[in-house]
């Protein structure tokens, strides 16, 4: 069995078609295959993040979402192993996109590190980086045999170890997510912007730059060889190197070579030893070293099926001493143990309004690999990405910013979009029952109570949006704890009603739009939402109209309400 798609050097390359691909490189020429699945590879990306996820086309979010949605939009960071496999060890449950990992780490049976040589956008972005730039930049002459050159199976002990204490560290370094959060941060505010207009663009915090410039790191370390992230740093790279050791199929060399050394200037993974043999664990069967051989030394088959002299592929996997080896994933394994135990460690802050249908916090922050896919695909932006508002382990993680805009009524997008289960998927009635905290008014500032003027802002953002769950009532006997009178007033003064607030934030973004922003009538909004215990609703499953449901009581003591039946009590759309 033969597997051979690159273009062999022996034949005919006067068509105008492999003139060209002679022109573009080397690799094109060689391996058009390869570069032709890497291209639709990249461009199904960028459709399925800025077109899938782009929220916009109407108001009714979850449907245009829907309508769009012909492949996941979050199948590149379902299929990327590291994040599935570090989350579920991370919150010790089992995660959806484990399926996913699995078939495309079986993928290697056949095409071993197939997702690094074809997939992977972040790949694709590296040689683009290279043909354009970095190309022209000197490159070192690293020591392929050294320890560091192994330096991605470290970090992936590390990132193991860490999600084995709870702390996710994949945010970090999965190829995917860091190549999905820096396009979410670069990119996805230039869309908002052309497309939406500026003043909905979020502002950039220190957050985002070190962020960016992780990206940047990774991008830039191309200067010093070509795929030096992927040869030397990625670890999504090292757990396919790992599933790649058990493949069926190999890179094979017959006794007609010639030591030319044209395969090892061309290959991009340092998979071809001195010899001309294989590092099974680098190869990613791109077969650009196949195409370039003069004598078409190099084939692709299984690795039962013995090529004329018999010549296998090296089994090689590391390139160090034994003690070296040791040291170094000892040194990983204590790395990972001591950020767990640092950055693991509870911070007494607010709590965090979490996005609907939030896991537990706990569970949520072991379970996010904050891709930042959820905030891509938020309308107007009341998801961004956190600081450090719930400590270094909850950097990046997605925040309902109420102040920016509140969570629109007809969106489920973010768990739609959610890889790892940390958003549950929720249908649009259940995300609409979900409390995600709750509305508190100042009254100290609050315009009615006040006595400044009549305001109803919120009331009628609220009303609009179908919860009814603000009401008037009449401004007479108290202002505040203190039951001073309010001379003179007589406005009504809005009140919320706890049983049938979510916590969306739209009252939160309306009062501000209007009375601090544009009517300059106040410093900060009067009406903010709040999270913590009995003010969100945090399941792993189970339905949260019937947990809404099961809390109604019969009667009810909110200043303004009589007794009723339970339906009475709930949004319209509960009933």
């Amino acid at each position: 069995m033969r597997l051979n798609f690159f273009v062999s050097a022996r034949w005919d390359k006067r068509s105008r078609l492999t003139r060209l691909l002679c022109r573009l490189g080397p690799t094109w020429s060689s391996s058009p295959v390869r570069r032709i699945v890497q291209v639709l590879a990249l461009v199904g990306f960028l459709i399925l993040f800025f077109y899938v996820c782009w929220p916009y086309g109407g108001r009714h979010y979850s449907e245009t979402l829907a309508a769009k949605e012909w492949v996941d939009a979050e199948v590149f960071l379902a299929i990327d192993p590291l994040v599935s496999v570090s989350a579920a060890l991370a919150a010790r449950r089992w995660v959806w996109s484990l399926a996913a990992a699995g078939a495309a780490l079986s993928v290697c049976l056949v095409f071993p590190r197939g997702f690094c040589g074809y997939v992977c956008p972040i790949g694709t972005f590296l040689d683009i980086f290279d043909w354009t730039v970095a190309r022209w930049m000197p490159k070192l002459h690293l020591n392929r045999k050294a320890w560091w050159v192994n330096l991605r199976y470290f970090i992936l002990a590390t990132v193991l170890v860490s999600a084995a204490f709870g702390v996710l560290l994949s945010g970090f370094v999965a190829a995917i997510v860091v190549w999905t959060r820096a396009i979410l941060l670069f990119a996805g505010p230039v869309q908002m912007g052309l497309l939406k207009g500026w003043h909905l663009v979020p502002p950039i915090n220190t957050w985002h730059w070190i962020s960016l410039a992780l990206f940047g790191i990774i991008v830039g370390t191309g200067l010093l060889e070509r795929r030096f992230w992927c040869k030397y740093l990625c670890p999504t790279g090292a757990l396919f190197s790992l599933g790649a050791l058990l493949s069926l199929t190999g890179r094979k060399v017959t006794s007609d070579c010639v030591s030319c050394g044209k395969c090892r200037t061309v290959c991009d993974f340092a998979a071809i030893r001195d010899d001309f043999m294989t590092h099974q664990a680098r190869c990613s069967f791109c077969q650009s070293c196949g195409g370039i051989c003069p004598v078409g030394a190099v084939q692709f088959a299984g690795r039962w099926n013995d090529e004329k002299t018999g010549t296998s592929s090296g089994e090689s996997t590391v390139s160090c001493s034994r003690r070296s080896l040791l040291a170094g994933f000892g040194t990983a394994m204590g790395a990972g143990v001591g950020i767990a135990a640092v950055v693991g460690r509870p911070v007494a802050n607010r709590p965090v309004i979490r996005p609907p249908g939030s896991v537990p916090e706990e569970a949520f922050l072991q379970l996010c690999v904050r891709c930042g896919q959820c905030i891509k695909a938020c309308p107007n932006n009341a998801l961004q990405p956190a600081g450090l508002e719930s400590g270094f382990n909850g950097l990046w993680a997605p925040q309902v910013v109420a102040d920016w805009s509140g969570c629109e009524p007809s969106c489920n997008n973010c768990g739609q979009v959610c890889p790892t289960g940390a958003i549950r998927a929720l249908p649009l009635v259940e995300k609409r029952a979900t409390q995600l905290a709750l509305a508190v008014v100042d009254k100290q500032t609050c315009l009615p109570y006040a006595g400044r003027r009549k305001c109803q802002y919120y009331v009628d953002e609220c009303r609009a949006a179908g919860y009814e769950a603000i009401e008037f009532i009449r401004v007479r006997g108290q202002n505040d704890e203190q039951s001073r009178p309010i001379e003179g007033s007589g406005f009504l003064a809005p009140v919320v009603l706890e049983d049938k607030c979510v916590g969306c934030g739209l009252c939160q973004m309306r009062c501000r739009a209007m009375n601090v922003k544009n009517e300059h009538l106040l410093d900060a909004s009067a009406i903010v939402i709040h999270a913590g215990p009995g003010r969100e609703d945090r399941l792993f499953n189970g339905s949260y109209v019937d947990l809404r449901k099961r809390r109604q009581s019969p009667t009810n003591n909110t200043p303004g309400r009589t007794d009723a039946p339970v339906e009475n009590y709930l949004p319209d759309f509960l009933r």
